[in-house]
């Protein structure tokens, strides 16, 4: 199938557009953005999503929506093959203004097959078009999933979000990061809060798990990235997972 890349069809006169691409291990797409939301699925292998607002990490059985008009840039590890479509705003409205990580149904994965292979100027009455009105709908009611750190506005807080993002502990505390910016403990957890829209526990959690993620996916062994991560131990790495993502580390191991 030859490659699609987003910005040949920003125009294309169709509400919803199939885009499929590989990329090589470590490749990187540097900040752009596209006037469509963008429902990014990587079929193969893990892509991490960056955006002035947050990180978002999406492993197979994973996809990213990502709102029209928003800066990102995004990380491919190991060898991805990406499966997405564009979405024209009108008919996007209920996806919403937020990137978001949601869970892929086999359904709504083979929808996501079947539209990049669909011609982009498919005719919207017949069977093409409504394969990919059936597909903005799986979307749209497809799970969240929490898989996001979201960046606060306040400076000196984004520039320690980024700091742990780089060299993330499962151990740090609140008052580590408090006393770090010159803050009482309540007027951090709030200002956090108000900032993220989590506490700072559940914050620390889902860094951890965009770091782990990756690695996972890149073959580490689930040892090491615990004790990496400052966790006592890969069980109490492991029950973290398996709380949050309902399976264990070793499920993203590709």
């Amino acid at each position: 199938m030859p490659a699609r890349y987003p910005d040949d069809h920003e125009h294309v006169p169709r509400p919803v557009v199939g885009v499929g691409n590989e990329y090589p291990p470590s490749f990187e797409l540097a900040e752009h953005r596209h006037q469509r939301g963008q429902f990014l699925y990587a079929a193969r292998g893990v892509v991490a999503v960056s955006t002035p607002e947050g990180a978002w990490v999406a492993p197979p059985e994973r996809g990213v929506w990502i709102p029209g008009g928003t800066p990102h840039s995004v990380r491919m590890v190991g060898a991805v093959q990406t499966r997405s479509v564009l979405i024209d705003p009108a008919a996007s409205g209920a996806l919403g203004p937020a990137c978001r990580v949601v869970g892929i149904s086999p359904l709504l994965r083979q929808l996501l097959v079947a539209a990049s292979e669909v011609p982009v100027e498919y005719e919207e009455a017949g069977r093409d078009g409504l394969v990919m009105q059936l597909l903005v709908a799986e979307i749209e009611r497809a799970p969240l999933i929490p898989l996001a750190v979201p960046f606060p506005a306040s400076p000196a807080l984004v520039a320690r979000c980024h700091a742990f993002l780089e060299e993330p502990r499962a151990n740090d505390t609140i008052d580590a990061w408090a006393d770090a910016l010159a803050m009482n403990r309540r007027r951090f957890t709030r200002l956090f809060r108000r900032e993220t829209g989590m506490s700072f526990a559940e914050w620390r959690q889902q860094a951890c798990l965009s770091v782990a993620l990756p690695r996972l996916a890149a073959g580490d062994p689930v040892t090491a990235i615990a004790l990496d991560l400052g966790y006592d131990s890969p069980a109490s790495f492991s029950t973290m997972f398996r709380r949050v993502l309902g399976v264990p580390p070793s499920r993203y191991r590709l």
